[in-house]
Order: C-alpha cells, then structure tokens, then sequence
C-alpha cells in the first residue's frame, strides 16, 4: 500500500482526522479511562473516530477491537514513566514492527530546546528514512522546551512553529503538536508545511475544550488527538461525536455540544 493510501485511511476522504490518543501508558502514570475507551471503541467509531494512537502491547492486547480502525503504533516510550514531565524518550520500536502489527502510520516524540533535542532529531531523520522505504507515514509529537507547559517560550506559536517545520525538515509527514489557543496559531499551520494536528489540549470542561478545538481548526489544523479529554470525560462517546461535529462538520462549539448531549444520552 502507498503512503498516500495509509494517509487517506487516517485522514479521509477531505482529509481531516479525529484521533484518540490511547498511547498514555508509554509515557504516563496518568491513564484512568483508557482501557475503558478501547473496550468501548466501537462506539466511538460510530459517533465519528477516525483513528487511534496506540502502544505496541495496546495493539496486541486489543487486537480484534483495534481492527475496526486505523492504528498509529507510538515507537518510542518514556525512560522514567514516573516523572510526568517526560524528561526523554528512547525509541523501542521499528517501522517493521508497526507494518507487522497492521498500523498505518508511526508516531514518535521530540522535544526542542531540551539537552535531548539531539537525540531526538537524531530519532525522527531515521524514522523518516525508514518510513520511505515501507510507505508508511510518519507522525512527529513535537513539542517545544519538553512534554508540559512550563515556560512563556513552550506555549509561543513562533517557538512552536519553528519546531514543527523542524521536524518537516527532517522527514515528518504529519506534525503534532500543542496549540496555544491565540491568533498566533495561525504561523504554526503556515510554517509546518505538513499537515498540523492539534495534541488534546486543557483538561477543561466539555464546552470549553470545545471552543479551544474550535479555534484549532479555525487557523487551519487538519484534525485532533485527544486523550485525557475523550478517556476522562464522563461521556467518551459523546465527546467524540463533538470533536466530529467540529472537525468533520466544520461546525461551532455550541453544535458540538449539543452532539455530545444528544450522543450521551442515547449511551446512558
């Protein structure tokens, strides 16, 4: 299969994507509600999911349930899960592992500005290289100055932009990577010269999240991944079928809301 066709499953047919970032226990201790999510992804297929980002044992595990969509096998983990700022990641896995497993793409992190930004870069340029040879697309979290927000710099769209070209540079097909929710988001969209998704988020009330996704794809994201806020929320299903009211439907927040109401209840 083409790279392209492995894109178009993820993305669809006017190339957007709602992503469920199930790949937490790579990298974090918190992970309350996703195995429940994976049980439940049927559901959450229905309501507008369009892909999953996984871990290696997720896939293995959940093989049968994750068969119904897409699959984005994260290569690399945390080498101290207990911190949760994720100081570093190694890389675990190869392409060959994700096409052996049936995944469409890879996914892998990078933290500019770190002591670890070599390595990092280092990670992606023969992740990249690699993908050519498969035609498998390669996903590249990056994320300035480390994994939280921490500093004024790691929420600025001008670092946060210069980080994403970076990892285009160096072979990513797809850049992930946070938003800070202002105007300025418009430049990491224009410099990524990929397609930008937007990383979860605030952990916040539904329809605030909301607004915030609404404002990702207003300057031009290509889709969401989400974790803690479709494995958290009270409702997963219902808060899938928001994000795909908004990103599918290129509809408000308050549309969005009503889907997640009109979705949880049909659940409950």
């Amino acid at each position: 299969m083409s790279k392209q066709r492995r894109l178009n499953q993820i993305f669809g047919k006017e190339g957007k994507a709602v992503i469920a970032a199930l790949d937490g226990f790579g990298f974090s201790m918190n992970t309350e509600g996703v195995d429940y999510t994976v049980e439940h992804l049927n559901e959450l297929v229905k309501n507008g999911l369009d892909a999953a980002l996984v871990t290696y044992g997720q896939a293995k595990t959940y093989e049968k349930v994750l068969s119904q969509i897409p699959i984005i096998l994260r290569v690399d983990d945390s080498i101290n899960v207990y911190d949760p700022t994720v100081p570093e990641t190694y890389q675990f896995f190869s392409i060959e592992d994700a096409i052996r497993l049936g995944a469409e793409g890879v996914v892998c992190m990078t933290f500019p500005g770190t002591d670890k930004e070599k390595e990092g870069h280092k990670m992606v340029a023969r992740l990249a290289k690699e993908s050519e040879k498969w035609d498998l697309p390669l996903i590249v979290e990056t994320l300035p100055y480390g994994y939280p927000i921490t500093t004024k710099e790691s929420n600025d769209p001008k670092y946060i932009a210069t980080a994403a070209r970076i990892s285009a540079e160096l072979g990513a097909d797809i850049i992930k990577t946070r938003f800070s929710g202002g105007d300025g988001d418009k430049q990491i969209v224009e410099d990524a010269s990929r397609p930008v998704i937007a990383l979860g988020g605030p952990k916040t009330d539904t329809l605030t999240y909301y607004k915030f996704v609404e404002h990702c794809m207003k300057v031009g994201a290509k889709g969401v991944a989400v974790g803690r806020n479709i494995t958290q929320n009270e409702s997963p299903v219902g808060m899938v079928a928001g994000l795909n009211v908004l990103v599918h439907r290129s509809g408000t927040a308050e549309e969005a809301y009503k889907a997640y109401n009109e979705a949880t209840s049909q659940k409950g």
